[in-house]
């Protein structure tokens, strides 16, 4: 019988390729308790550099091109569906959908599916472009929860997401990112999404006990659950 194969469009940024795979093999272990090299999936993995720059402008019709050629491409390996570890991606997630014909994951939604009902007030840190999209505040709002956000944040976000995308000095990104938890809990966030798969690499050095949100932790939960029940 052919096996059930995930697709994984990723290199969005290089870095958070490899974080979001160990998430994958993590939830396989969790979820139905794989060991041996056999118990898990197979994954259909392509790293697709994209014209995206912190610091510039996009050309988003350029970007829109370029991930749908990558998704056409894993399509083509016979994928049964295809997950995209980049929160920025999804500003055009309608048009990606509609350009294949297997099922696309979308991170926004698994991720605010996943926001604890106790949470209050919500923020995200992402990209500008994530969000100055709005994919996340809409999201947000419509179930329920408080948005809240400080414009001078966005400035320290990028600084940190390029710090990670350079690899620059780990001790500096990670002073900067507590700075930047502490800022959100004087405004009474209890919950932070984190909306850039760049930062997840940095999720486990939070010193605060504030809720934090993963959204490839999110997504790779679901990818894992949908190939079970394929």
């Amino acid at each position: 019988m052919k096996k059930r194969l995930i697709g994984i469009l990723a290199g969005m940024g290089p870095r958070s390729t490899a974080p979001f795979l160990e998430l994958v093999i993590d939830q396989c272990k969790a979820q139905y308790g794989a060991i041996y090299d056999e118990d898990f999936p197979p994954i259909m993995i392509y790293s697709l550099p994209t014209p995206f720059f912190i610091d510039r402008p996009i050309n988003h019709t350029k970007m829109k091109e370029t991930i749908i050629e990558g998704l056409r491409k894993l399509e083509s390996t016979e994928v049964n569906f295809i997950v995209m570890p980049c929160n920025s991606a999804h500003i055009y997630f309608d048009e990606l959908e509609k350009s294949i014909d297997v099922p696309l994951l979308n991170i926004v939604n698994v991720t605010i599916d996943s926001l604890p009902p106790r949470s209050q007030s919500v923020t995200i840190f992402g990209t500008d472009t994530t969000f100055s999209s709005e994919i996340y505040q809409k999201g947000i709002i419509s179930a329920g929860y408080k948005f809240v956000f400080q414009t001078s944040w966005q400035e320290k976000i990028n600084k940190i997401i390029q710090m990670i995308k350079i690899k620059e000095n780990e001790d500096q990104i990670i002073s900067d990112w507590n700075e930047l938890i502490s800022e959100a809990e004087k405004y009474s966030i209890d919950t932070i999404i984190i909306a850039c798969t760049d930062l997840s690499i940095i999720k486990n050095k939070t010193k605060s006990d504030v809720n934090i949100i993963d959204s490839a932790e999110a997504l790779a939960q679901v990818t894992v659950k949908r190939y079970i029940s394929q």
